[in-house]
């Protein structure tokens, strides 16, 4: 008999490594789906801010556990998301603890001569008309605005929020 099987005939090692490895993948999908929602992000949105690095349908199968991660590119989601590859391993804070949600408030008037201007006010733009809010002056954003920002700024979240501190464009976070 295999060394790998039980003397009573059962399961062998390798099986039962499967079912593990299964469950593992299963609980790295879930949190990995946690993470995008609380990023406010769809699927498509993933695919679009990675520069077409994963797919939406490549992301989905990661979530549903159909397809399985190796580590640099688990490493390379945890950048994505801005969370430490131990969130999404299991072994650290919840993504929910993780992913903080609050609001930066940006004055509109005084972005227009910051040199972020022309890259951001169009997103701005989008989300002010799709939240009907014509203000003008100033407006509220979400945490995963901020994300985004920083994604298609090709920088973090808090250098970002720095530099439009710095810039005089930050009114509230």
């Amino acid at each position: 008999m295999p060394e790998d099987q039980s003397s009573t005939g059962g399961a062998t090692e390798v099986e039962t490594d499967t079912e593990a490895g299964l469950a593992f993948t299963l609980e790295v999908g879930r949190r990995l789906r946690s993470v995008r929602r609380q990023h406010g992000l769809s699927l498509q949105q993933v695919g679009k801010l990675s520069g077409g690095r994963w797919s939406a349908s490549t992301i989905g199968a990661y979530e549903r556990g159909f397809r399985v991660l190796n580590l640099p590119g688990l490493h390379e989601l945890a950048a994505f998301y801005n969370v430490p590859i131990t969130v999404l391993l299991g072994k650290g804070e919840s993504p929910a603890q993780t992913v903080k949600t609050h609001r930066v408030v940006i004055d509109l008037v005084a972005l227009e001569g910051a040199k972020e201007a022309p890259a951001i006010a169009g997103y701005l733009r989008h989300i002010a008309h799709s939240r009907g809010d014509w203000n003008g002056a100033v407006l509220s954003i979400r945490d995963s605005d901020m994300w985004a920002l920083a994604a298609l700024l090709a920088t973090d979240q808090a250098a970002l929020v720095n530099d439009l501190t710095v810039q005089g464009v930050l009114v509230s976070s």
